[in-house]
């Protein structure tokens, strides 16, 4: 799927895994920069952790001009934040962006193109979530019309320990709908 800028997405395979935890470790960098600390650290996700979510979920992989610019998982459930709920939604988490290649704007394309996703399965929202103590993230999914629903505190983690999170979501238009 190409839209402006050439950026194309896909379903990341076997062989982007190393690419992926670049991709993350670059973002954590980028985070460490930018002073927000207690998000993400370089190293706490590897090759294994990809591999899990591409057999229970999708892993999508944005390129442009032939190189990565960012990717995102798409889960299908997330009981940990959002607890047992019916299969309506569709849950971003992971959303990277290759800061050395990537445009501006491609974060909120990258989200787009989550959400088209979510909408050509049926389902009406999407939802992710957000360290509630990042105000500046936090602002952006605001902005970009996600809604506070409310929060989780204790939310496991892959590689460290327990943190609290906002649960924001979207309600989107189904590729039912015209």
């Amino acid at each position: 799927m190409n839209d402006q800028n050439d950026l194309c997405f896909r379903l990341a395979d076997e062989t982007d895994l190393s690419a992926l935890v670049r991709l993350r470790d670059g973002a954590a960098r980028w985070m460490l920069a930018q002073g927000v600390t207690g998000q993400w650290q370089p190293g706490e996700l590897d090759e294994d952790h990809f591999r899990r979510i591409m057999a229970s979920g999708e892993v999508w992989m944005a390129e442009a001009h032939g190189r990565v610019a960012g990717a995102w998982e798409l889960w299908w459930a997330d009981d940990d934040a959002w607890g047992p709920q019916p299969p309506v939604a569709g849950y971003v988490h992971r959303l990277m962006v290759d800061r050395d290649t990537a445009r501006p704007g491609t974060g909120r394309r990258l989200l787009r193109a989550a959400e088209r996703r979510v909408a050509a399965v049926g389902r009406t929202f999407v939802r992710l979530d957000c360290l509630a103590g990042n105000a500046r993230l936090n602002a952006y999914y605001v902005k970009d019309g996600y809604r506070p629903v409310g929060r989780k505190a204790g939310k496991p983690q892959p590689g460290g320990v327990p943190k609290s999170f906002t649960l924001l979501e979207k309600t989107l238009r189904t590729g039912r709908e015209s």
